[in-house]
């Protein structure tokens, strides 16, 4: 699969990414809001990292190359 560049790929994945941020932001006031506090403040902020280097992937259309990749390094396609 080959690099393209798309504008609704970089959009999607900036609004990812500021979701992600947000979320590392405010990771105390989430945990003790949904999870079960002190005890998994570093899952949630874990959860936004990786937020947002999905969105990072999405927003410079690397998603795809990454996901073909690893399905041919899985499955020997």
């Amino acid at each position: 699969m080959d690099f393209e560049f798309s504008v609704g790929w970089m959009f999607g994945g900036l609004a990812i990414v500021l979701i992600g941020g947000l979320i590392v932001l405010f990771y105390k006031q989430i945990a003790d809001g949904l999870a079960s506090g002190v005890s998994s403040y570093d899952k949630v902020k874990l959860f936004g990292i990786l937020t947002v280097v999905l969105g990072l992937l999405m927003a410079s259309n690397l998603l795809p190359v990454v996901l073909t990749w690893l399905v041919r390094l899985i499955f020997r396609v």
